[in-house]
This record gives C-alpha cells, sequence and structure tokens, in this order.
C-alpha cells in the first residue's frame, strides 16, 4: 500500500486545488499498487496535531477551476519552527511523530518560500518529501514560474484596467498597490500589462524627485491628464534602502500612513497640486478561480509530481525552466528568493516603452 500525505501552506493562491487534483490523478494512473491519499488541514498545523482526513477520487472532483485549498492553509513561519509550542512540544518531532504514525511513504507540500524551508527541513530530518512550486509573488528560486502567479497578474492587471476610465475622466493620479512585500514581479507584468506609466519595486528604490519629474514632465508635454503607478507593497524609497533593518522597521512603527502608497499619495499631491488617489486591490488578488494558463501549468506540476511518488524520486521541487518541468533538489531551491534583477531584459525593455522606475 503506497500511503501519501498532502498539505497546502502559507498563503492560498489560485490552483492549489488544480495541483492536488493532477497528483492524484498521475498517482491513479501511474501506481502499480494500492495507493492512500492523507490531506493534512491547515497545512503544517494538521501535521503537527494529526487533523487530517482520508482523500478519495470524490475529493478531487469538479475541483480543477476551484480556487483556494480544500484542506485549508496556515502559516506557520519559518523561524519559530523550531520554538516549543504553547505546550512545550517540539513542532519537528511532533510532524515527524504524525508521519510515522500514518506510515506515510512519502509527504507533498504545495507552497512558498517559507512553507520549502520547513519542506526541506523535514527532508533532512529524514522525511520523503515533494514539493510543489506555490506563490502569487513568482519568487521562488530554481523555477521561472509557479502556480498562482498568472492568474494573480490577471487579477492586478484588470484592477489597473478598470482605474483608467475614472482616472481620464477626472484628470488624477491613480496609485494601485498591488502584492509585492519582498520581490516586484507581481507589479512588474501587471504594471506592463495595464498600461502603467511608473512601476515600483522593492528592488529599485525609488527617488521622490524622479517620480514629480515624471509627472510635470508628462503634463507639460500635454499627455499627462491622468497618470498611473503600479506600485508594490514593499516599494522603497532610495533614502530608507539606505537604512539597517532595525532602523527601517523603528520607521515603521511610527509610520503615519497605512501603506508606502498612502505616503506617496500625499507627497505626489503636496508637491504637484495634482488629485491623487489609491486603490488597493488587496487579497481580491490571490482570490478565484485560476486562468487558463494556470490549470493548465498545474496539471503539469502534478503529473510530474505523480510520477515522482511512484518512482520513489523525493528531496526534490517540481520546477518549470527552459519551458520544461524539472526537479529541482529542495536543499537548493528552499530559501532563496528569485529578485527582479534592475538590469534584465525585462526592466530595460519596459524603460524603452517609456515607462519609469522612480530610480
Amino acid at each position: 500500500m503506497l500511503r501519501i500525505g498532502m498539505l497546502t501552506s502559507g498563503g492560498d493562491c489560485q490552483a492549489l486545488n488544480a495541483t492536488m487534483r493532477a497528483i492524484y490523478k498521475s498517482v491513479a494512473h501511474n501506481a502499480q499498487e494500492p495507493f492512500e491519499f492523507y490531506g493534512f488541514q491547515d497545512g503544517y498545523k494538521g501535521l503537527m496535531y494529526n487533523k487530517y482526513r482520508m482523500l478519495t477520487a470524490d475529493d478531487f472532483t469538479g475541483i480543477l477551476t476551484v480556487g483556494g485549498t480544500i484542506l485549508g492553509t496556515s502559516r506557520v513561519p519559518f523561524k519559530d519552527i523550531r520554538k516549543p509550542d504553547e505546550n512545550g512540544n517540539d513542532k519537528v518531532e511532533m510532524m515527524k511523530h504524525t508521519y510515522s504514525e500514518l506510515e506515510l511513504d512519502c509527504l507533498v507540500v504545495l507552497g512558498g518560500n517559507g512553507s520549502l524551508k520547513t519542506a526541506n527541513l523535514l527532508s533532512q530530518e529524514g522525511l520523503n518529501v515533494i514539493a510543489m512550486p506555490k506563490t502569487i509573488d513568482n519568487d521562488l528560486w530554481g523555477t521561472d514560474m509557479t502556480f498562482g502567479f498568472q492568474s494573480a497578474v490577471d487579477i492586478a492587471t484588470r484592477a489597473i484596467d478598470e482605474i483608467h476610465t475614472t482616472a481620464s475622466s477626472h484628470g488624477r493620479v491613480f496609485i494601485v498597490e498591488i502584492m509585492g512585500h519582498k520581490t516586484g514581479w507581481l507589479p512588474l507584468n501587471a504594471g506592463i500589462a495595464g498600461g502603467a506609466d511608473i512601476i515600483l519595486l522593492p528592488e529599485i528604490p525609488y527617488s521622490m524627485d524622479k517620480i514629480v519629474e515624471v509627472i510635470e514632465k508628462k503634463k507639460t508635454n500635454n499627455s499627462g491628464r491622468f497618470m498611473i503607478l503600479a506600485v508594490a507593497e514593499g516599494a522603497m524609497s532610495q533614502e530608507d534602502r539606505k537604512l539597517s533593518k532595525k532602523e527601517y522597521k523603528k520607521q515603521l512603527q511610527n509610520y503615519m500612513f497605512p501603506s508606502v502608497s498612502y505616503k506617496l499619495a500625499a507627497e505626489i499631491e503636496e508637491r504637484t497640486g495634482r488629485e491623487v488617489r489609491v486603490t488597493v486591490p488587496g487579497h481580491t488578488q490571490r482570490g478565484g478561480m485560476p486562468d487558463a494558463y494556470d490549470r493548465v501549468f498545474a496539471s503539469r506540476l502534478g503529473s510530474e509530481g505523480g510520477r515522482m511518488i511512484c518512482e520513489g524520486a523525493f528531496g526534490f521541487m517540481v520546477a518549470y525552466r527552459n519551458r520544461e518541468i524539472v526537479r529541482v533538489p529542495l536543499e537548493d531551491a528552499a530559501g532563496k528568493l528569485k529578485l527582479v534583477q534592475p538590469d534584465s531584459t525585462i526592466i530595460n525593455e519596459a524603460r524603452m516603452l517609456g515607462i519609469s522606475f522612480g530610480d
């Protein structure tokens, strides 16, 4: 009997269910022996506290287009994974105990950067682990694409699209704040797709002087009745980038604005006299059904994941490189962020279109 555990960890996103469905279907097609699937509820917490349910074919029927996760999810920060829980229990040992008690042959983890760190730790502790690259941020090292990203780009792009009419009607400057705390793949792609004039990313510190210059120049050229800025939630000024992490954290504690976008809006209004509005799509970017790309992509990843289970190929993350589905060692992928490079081709091409990055 082949016993397979599965969990979804960290933030939810589109195509989690589609990926799990594909893994199940692939195992059902390729397994040479009977198999059982155990779904852990609410991510690693389910594995820690022995909360799971047996999954059957019925659970995977009709979920290709369903967003979120049928298993539920939670965040268990990797920095706290070695700290005892509220009852003094060792979290890692609890997870290992559940794995052993259920006599699992492998554990499939669908998660992002922090989740993969824990998956790699469990692999190093002797568990058979396979990881699937899930995040709307597309920031996992070792893969060109993560599932959930393209669907989130579509939603963020539609938010920018729908701002165009009201921005042009009122002659306003609009800031659309897009998810991306440490990396800017999502605001970069949505900003280009949505025709933003300025895109601010965590990887490229901005100058307020430069932003004002771009706004004033466009107005002088009679092409600036309205402007749209796509701003990553983690965008940072050049002055703030010079601060230490401790200094920046202290500064944020005294922040009088809800986010960087509102600070930008206030500064633009003060320095240009332009009317500025802020729109924050927020968690809608994680929600709803996966788009066609993510459904196909998730199916391809899950197909390979199921094949790996049947082959006994553990300790890998299923990845996408150079248009091929490949296997990347977990220890190579875990804990490494894939950042937008300021001199990358896509940034240079965007600059050729007249898009400013505030630098």
